[in-house]
Protein backbone atom coordinates (compact mmCIF):
# COMPACT_ATOMS: atom_id res chain seq x y z
CA UNK A 1 0.00 0.00 0.00
CA UNK A 2 2.81 2.49 0.60
CA UNK A 3 4.20 2.14 -2.56
CA UNK A 4 1.09 2.66 -4.52
CA UNK A 5 0.79 5.70 -2.22
CA UNK A 6 4.53 7.05 -3.53
CA UNK A 7 3.86 5.79 -6.68
CA UNK A 8 0.81 8.05 -7.13
CA UNK A 9 2.20 10.94 -5.44
CA UNK A 10 5.19 10.21 -8.38
CA UNK A 11 2.59 10.18 -11.31
CA UNK A 12 1.07 13.32 -9.72
CA UNK A 13 4.45 15.15 -9.76
CA UNK A 14 5.42 14.07 -12.93
CA UNK A 15 1.92 15.02 -14.66
CA UNK A 16 2.54 18.82 -12.85
CA UNK A 17 6.35 19.04 -14.27
CA UNK A 18 5.18 17.98 -17.85
CA UNK A 19 1.67 20.55 -17.57
CA UNK A 20 4.76 23.18 -17.03
CA UNK A 21 6.98 22.01 -19.50
CA UNK A 22 4.30 22.06 -21.93
CA UNK A 23 3.34 25.69 -21.10
CA UNK A 24 6.77 26.83 -21.68
CA UNK A 25 7.01 25.41 -24.76
CA UNK A 26 4.21 27.18 -25.87
CA UNK A 27 5.45 30.05 -24.10
CA UNK A 28 2.93 30.82 -21.69
CA UNK A 29 2.70 31.18 -17.77
CA UNK A 30 5.22 31.50 -15.43
CA UNK A 31 8.64 31.97 -16.71
CA UNK A 32 10.61 30.00 -14.37
CA UNK A 33 14.42 30.25 -15.20
CA UNK A 34 17.04 31.49 -12.99
CA UNK A 35 18.02 34.44 -15.61
CA UNK A 36 14.18 35.87 -15.89
CA UNK A 37 13.48 35.66 -12.08
CA UNK A 38 16.55 37.17 -11.03
CA UNK A 39 16.65 39.87 -13.74
CA UNK A 40 15.44 43.45 -12.65
CA UNK A 41 12.24 44.60 -14.20
CA UNK A 42 13.81 46.53 -16.79
CA UNK A 43 15.91 43.53 -18.13
CA UNK A 44 12.87 41.75 -18.06
CA UNK A 45 10.71 43.81 -20.18
CA UNK A 46 13.64 43.95 -22.90
CA UNK A 47 14.71 40.45 -22.77
CA UNK A 48 14.22 38.09 -25.61
CA UNK A 49 12.53 35.20 -23.31
CA UNK A 50 11.87 32.70 -26.35
CA UNK A 51 15.46 30.88 -25.10
CA UNK A 52 14.67 30.80 -21.63
CA UNK A 53 11.34 29.58 -21.87
CA UNK A 54 12.42 26.71 -24.48
CA UNK A 55 15.25 25.65 -22.03
CA UNK A 56 12.50 25.72 -19.02
CA UNK A 57 10.57 23.65 -21.15
CA UNK A 58 13.07 21.66 -21.96
CA UNK A 59 14.11 20.50 -18.77
CA UNK A 60 10.92 20.41 -16.88
CA UNK A 61 9.80 17.76 -19.84
CA UNK A 62 12.98 15.43 -18.30
CA UNK A 63 12.21 16.53 -14.61
CA UNK A 64 8.54 15.17 -15.67
CA UNK A 65 10.04 11.87 -17.29
CA UNK A 66 12.65 11.38 -14.06
CA UNK A 67 9.32 11.84 -11.59
CA UNK A 68 7.06 9.21 -13.95
CA UNK A 69 10.45 6.35 -14.48
CA UNK A 70 10.55 6.76 -10.51
CA UNK A 71 6.69 5.75 -10.28
CA UNK A 72 7.33 2.69 -12.67
CA UNK A 73 10.36 1.70 -10.75
CA UNK A 74 8.79 2.07 -7.41
CA UNK A 75 5.59 -0.34 -8.26
CA UNK A 76 7.55 -2.68 -10.17
CA UNK A 77 10.88 -3.06 -8.30
CA UNK A 78 13.20 -3.70 -10.92
CA UNK A 79 16.36 -1.74 -10.07
CA UNK A 80 17.58 -0.75 -13.37
CA UNK A 81 15.18 1.68 -14.24
CA UNK A 82 17.32 3.72 -11.32
CA UNK A 83 19.92 3.38 -13.81
CA UNK A 84 18.27 5.11 -16.49
CA UNK A 85 16.93 7.88 -13.96
CA UNK A 86 20.45 8.68 -12.94
CA UNK A 87 21.56 9.14 -16.83
CA UNK A 88 18.43 11.21 -17.63
CA UNK A 89 19.14 13.00 -14.05
CA UNK A 90 22.57 13.71 -15.92
CA UNK A 91 21.92 14.61 -18.97
CA UNK A 92 19.56 17.16 -17.59
CA UNK A 93 22.46 18.71 -15.48
CA UNK A 94 24.82 18.92 -18.41
CA UNK A 95 21.54 20.56 -20.93
CA UNK A 96 21.04 23.05 -18.01
CA UNK A 97 24.91 24.63 -17.69
CA UNK A 98 25.30 24.07 -21.68
CA UNK A 99 22.29 25.89 -22.97
CA UNK A 100 22.86 28.21 -20.15
CA UNK A 101 26.07 29.52 -21.21
CA UNK A 102 25.15 29.16 -24.87
CA UNK A 103 22.28 31.45 -24.05
CA UNK A 104 24.12 33.88 -22.09
CA UNK A 105 26.93 33.83 -24.78
CA UNK A 106 24.42 34.24 -27.64
CA UNK A 107 23.04 37.74 -25.61
CA UNK A 108 26.37 38.91 -25.38
CA UNK A 109 27.09 38.50 -28.99
CA UNK A 110 24.27 40.00 -29.86
CA UNK A 111 24.79 42.74 -27.60
CA UNK A 112 28.16 43.02 -29.11
CA UNK A 113 26.65 43.44 -32.69
CA UNK A 114 24.31 45.60 -31.82
CA UNK A 115 26.56 48.33 -30.32
CA UNK A 116 29.11 47.96 -33.31
CA UNK A 117 25.76 48.89 -35.85
CA UNK A 118 24.72 51.64 -33.45
CA UNK A 119 28.86 52.83 -33.72
CA UNK A 120 28.63 52.58 -37.06
CA UNK A 121 25.33 54.36 -38.13
CA UNK A 122 26.75 57.54 -35.89
CA UNK A 123 29.50 57.81 -38.24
Amino acid sequence: MKEIIIAVILFIVSIGTFVISFFSFKEKGLLLNNAYIYASRKERNSMDKKPHYRQSAIIFFLISIIFLLNAIEVLIDSGWIFYIVLMIMVVTIIYAIISGILIETKKKWSYAIEQKRKKLRGK
